[in-house]
């Protein structure tokens, strides 16, 4: 993402850390051809729908456990009844490496385990309202990673969906964790920005996420 002035890192709130800039071309390009083979199955990528009928415009395919809302799977119910490809080793490092990167805890990323990954794909008009990761039980940071067109992201608080919140711009390559007294806390993507992606990610349009979590359930 093409910007007059340098993205500095930056803490939102007590124990959310963005970092712009955090993955290099080749970590996305990798993870993008990575998608495109999760989201061809076992379990396709689809849009899931809420209990009151509404379907989200946001399509997710998972790794490790499915999640349709609210629980956790080892089968996809909503999508074809298969189980869910595995959180691969290589992404399990990736996301130790992020949480050393926002906290400089080697203890604690040492311990980080995410047993799934959430993928996200928004097109041009795909937004997510504001909500808490909260089907876990586990308080384990959250890492989230961000490929193609950039979007305004929405971080609140653990208490309510209203102010106070910050509105960060997430590009392509930034890396948000968030844990501690932030683990709870509301968030949503407000809107993408299309068009402002790099074609060279491999993504020719749309914004991915990648979303890893520690689950601390059994089975």
């Amino acid at each position: 993402m093409n910007t007059l002035l340098p993205r500095l890192r930056s803490e939102p709130s007590d124990g959310a850390v963005h970092v712009p800039d955090w993955l290099g071309l080749a970590e996305q390009q990798h993870l993008v051809a990575a998608c495109r083979r999760w989201a061809a199955g076992p379990v396709p990528m689809r849009a899931a729908v809420l209990p009151g009928g509404h379907r989200m415009s946001v399509q997710t395919v998972c790794l490790g456990w499915h999640w349709q809302p609210y629980k956790y799977t080892r089968t996809a119910g909503d999508a074809g009844g298969n189980r869910v490809a595995e959180v691969p080793d290589w992404l399990i490092g990736l996301g130790r490496r992020a949480v050393l990167e926002a906290y400089g805890d080697e203890d604690l990323a040492a311990r980080y385990t995410p047993d799934t990954a959430l993928i996200n794909f928004y097109d041009d008009h795909a937004h997510m309202g504001m909500h808490q990761d909260k089907d876990e039980r586990s308080s384990m940071p959250i890492v989230s990673l961000s490929i193609g067109d950039a979007c305004v992201f929405r971080f609140g608080n653990p208490v309510s969906r209203n102010k106070p919140y910050t509105d960060i711009e997430l590009g392509s390559g930034d890396l948000f964790v968030f844990g501690g007294p932030s683990r709870f806390a509301y968030h949503g993507v407000v809107k993408t920005l299309p068009g402002t992606g790099d074609p060279a990610t491999g993504l020719r349009g749309g914004r991915i996420n990648i979303t890893m979590r520690v689950t601390g359930l059994d089975g």
